[in-house]
Formats: structure tokens, C-alpha cells, sequence
């Protein structure tokens, strides 16, 4: 045998040995580049998006996965629907992703619809089992996870911190929008046992939902133009840094973080069936003392002090 035939046959057997260890299979998956497509409810350039967004990439970043080297992510933005998540949702779909992120109720429905099989992680859904995405949050089942919205309980909670500021309230407008924000009466339904205690005037309370994420700056014009009392479900801080009087809502950024964990797991191999959905626990709660005293409101010290931040 020639010396180049015997070094070529010895290199291709090298190689066929190489190619079927583990080591070397486990490693080849891991460095192909990978897909997500991201189901956002809110618009590419506001900055609270923005910053979510930006969370949930360096977390990614952090457990090794980085965008061009091993990593594509699809955007898709304005999800306030079912049906305009069903057109984007089709068009992340035929891109074969990995697994989908989803960002809100509207997105997430519209996945429900549109795949049985590509794993979706989501976030800001209320109350998941009942909304029938999964079957229990200890075992999911199916192809979705995630990290669940605010509980029924948080309605109550707004109602008692707007009253607290403004105890002569007597008559609560609950805004929400019905397509985007079909949970809504989980949190307005928990409120009712407090209307009784009211006093007089009106105040507000905005939703956390898509149509109202994206219009929060009309929202907090129309508080200030008619003087009302109003508590911004959404927005996170930058709401009442834009002049809203109280904003309490989830961590929004810290949500993404962790949702990033679990989409590192599902690229890695586990299963969404496999992943327990989890509820918030940690919370951003802003009061603005110029709005309140604009609105001849006195802010309580307790309310002052148990606030993550205060606007002077």
C-alpha cells in the first residue's frame, strides 16, 4: 500500500471514530447556531422594551449564547391581538425556530393556535391554567412554560395603594382593553370588597395591557388634564417618572432574565413539559410626590418609605 493511500485511509477512519464519540456529537450540536423567534407586545423603540429586551440578551449572553456566533434571534413587535399574533407568529414559525419567547396574552394565544410542537416560553400571561395554555404550573405539559403575569390578588393591592393616596375616592374607572387584556376581570373582581369603603371623587386604574403599554403617555395626559387620581398597572418606573402618580407593576426586566434561563435549558435539550411555570416575585412599586401634589394629594410617610422610589 502506498504511504499517502495508507495515510489517507488511517485519517478517514480517525475521523469517522472522532465523529461518532459523544464528546464530539455533543459539541457539534451545541456550536450550530441556534434560533429564537421573540412575540413582543410592546414597539421596538420604547425604551421600557428596550430595556427588558436588553436584559434578556445579556442574561443569554451570560449562559453562552451569543448573537452571529451561535445564536439568530427574530423579532416580531406590536402584538395587541390574537390575530396579528397569528400572522407573526406564522411568519416566525416558517423560519424553523428553536423555541419562541412571547411576551404577553395576545401572543401567546396566537402560538396556541398556530404550533403544538416548537417550545414557547412565555411571560406577562395572568393566571396560565385558566387561560388554558397549560395544565398545572408544577407540570405544564404540551409545549409551553414560563413565568406567569400578576396575580387575582393585585388588583386589590392597586385599588388599596391608589385609596391610600387618595382616601376621598368614591367611583373606580378599571381601563383595560378586552382583546388584549382578556384576564382583566381576575384583577378588577378581587377590588370589589374595598368599593364599599370608598369616599368621594373618581380615580383610575390602567391595566397592564398592550393597548395601554403603548399609549401610557396619552394615559397619563388625560389623568393630569382632568385632574384624576390614577394607578398605572403597566409602564414599570419610567411611568411615574413620566408623571403618573403611582405605577406598580412586576419587574419586568428581572422577568426576562429569568425567562432567558429557561429558553438556555430548552435550546440545551430539556423540554417545556419538564419546566415549571413560575409566578412574579419581585415587584416595582414608584410614587411621584410632584403629581400628588399637583392633585392636592398628601402622600402618607408609609406609603413613602415602602416604595422602591420616590419622585420628588
Amino acid at each position: 500500500m502506498r504511504r499517502r493511500e495508507f495515510i489517507t485511509r488511517l485519517t478517514g477512519a480517525a475521523a469517522a471514530i472522532a465523529l461518532s464519540h459523544p464528546h464530539f456529537a455533543r459539541a457539534q450540536q451545541e456550536n450550530r447556531i441556534r434560533r429564537i423567534g421573540v412575540m413582543e407586545i410592546g414597539h421596538a423603540d420604547d425604551p421600557v422594551v428596550q430595556a427588558r429586551i436588553a436584559a434578556g440578551r445579556e442574561e443569554l449572553e451570560k449562559l453562552g449564547w451569543q448573537v452571529g456566533r451561535n445564536l439568530a434571534i427574530d423579532y416580531r413587535w406590536g402584538v395587541a391581538s390574537v390575530e396579528t399574533g397569528l400572522l407573526l407568529g406564522n411568519e416566525l414559525l416558517s423560519q424553523s425556530p428553536d423555541a419562541i419567547f412571547s411576551v404577553g396574552t395576545p401572543s401567546a394565544k396566537a402560538l396556541q393556535q398556530a404550533t403544538k410542537t416548537v417550545p414557547i416560553v412565555f411571560v406577562f400571561v395572568a393566571e396560565p391554567i385558566d387561560q388554558g395554555l397549560v395544565q398545572s404550573l408544577a407540570h405544564p405539559g404540551g409545549n409551553f412554560t414560563g413565568f406567569s403575569y400578576l396575580e387575582r390578588s393585585t388588583g386589590a393591592k392597586w385599588l388599596a395603594l391608589l385609596t391610600e393616596i387618595a382616601p376621598k375616592v368614591k367611583r373606580i374607572a378599571y381601563v383595560f382593553s378586552p382583546k388584549a387584556a382578556p384576564h382583566a376581570h381576575f384583577y378588577y373582581e378581587t377590588a370589589q370588597p374595598i368599593l364599599a369603603h370608598l369616599g368621594d371623587d373618581g380615580g383610575v386604574i390602567f391595566e397592564p395591557d398592550a393597548v395601554l403599554d403603548n399609549n401610557l403617555g396619552l394615559a397619563i395626559d388625560l389623568a393630569a388634564r382632568y385632574r384624576v387620581p390614577a394607578l398605572y398597572g403597566g409602564g414599570g418606573p419610567a411611568t411615574a417618572k413620566a408623571g403618573g402618580l403611582i405605577s406598580y407593576n412586576l419587574d419586568q426586566p428581572a422577568q426576562f432574565r429569568q425567562a432567558s434561563t429557561y429558553l438556555d435549558r430548552i435550546l440545551r435539550g430539556e423540554k417545556p413539559a419538564d419546566l415549571p411555570v413560575q409566578q412574579p416575585t419581585k415587584f416595582q412599586y414608584v410614587v411621584n410626590l410632584k403629581t400628588a401634589k399637583s392633585l392636592g394629594l398628601s402622600v402618607p410617610l408609609a406609603m413613602q418609605m415602602s416604595a422602591d422610589e420616590v419622585i420628588e
